[in-house]
């Protein structure tokens, strides 16, 4: 057997853990034959929302007043309301360092082919020169140091193998020429 501590209430059912009245935790209790349980000597006090004129009163007899006019009920407003979700979090961001990776790469794989690594291979510059420069200003912010080296990189290397290659053609034309 349960008792609520704040308004003496005794329940039967084991599954309760709260009380039904005024949600305090319940006690455990012997069940005494003899001991009638506790009588509440005072009324709770009414809740602060509750106004004095709306406060039980007893009617005597030769104290009429008259009834109050219906009014609409206040709007019950939850009390509780459930906190905001947590803060995800954000990842540095990393997107132009990719971005220069990519187009590097693609200037030495696939611009070899109708010079198609002209285009991609300054903007694979440029894109990480870019990258750097912001991780530089706000490293908490842009990430990506590595892959923006990568694209600076590869986009330079074109350029050197390009230049080594007209070198070689140019000598070969002008060896080609002496004979």
């Amino acid at each position: 057997m349960k008792r609520c501590p704040t308004c003496n209430q005794e329940f039967t059912d084991e599954w309760l853990t709260f009380c039904t009245q005024d949600g305090t935790s319940l006690v455990e209790v012997e069940p005494s034959l003899y001991d009638p349980p506790p009588t509440l000597l005072r009324e709770p006090p009414m809740p602060p929302s509750v106004s004095p004129t709306e406060q039980p009163t007893l009617d005597m007899p030769g104290s009429y007043r008259p009834p109050t006019p219906f009014s609409q009920p206040q709007s019950l407003e939850s009390r509780w309301t459930p906190p905001p979700p947590p803060p995800y979090p954000v990842g540095r961001q990393q997107g132009l360092a990719i971005a220069s990776l990519i187009l590097g790469i693609a200037s030495m794989t696939i611009g070899w082919c109708c010079s198609f690594g002209v285009l991609t291979g300054p903007v694979a510059i440029i894109l990480g020169i870019i990258a750097l420069v912001q991780m530089k200003n706000d490293p908490s912010k842009y990430g990506g140091k590595g892959l923006a080296i990568g694209g600076i990189a590869t986009g330079g290397l074109y350029f050197v193998i390009l230049a080594l290659i007209i070198v070689l053609y140019g000598i070969g034309i002008l060896m080609s020429g002496i004979r």
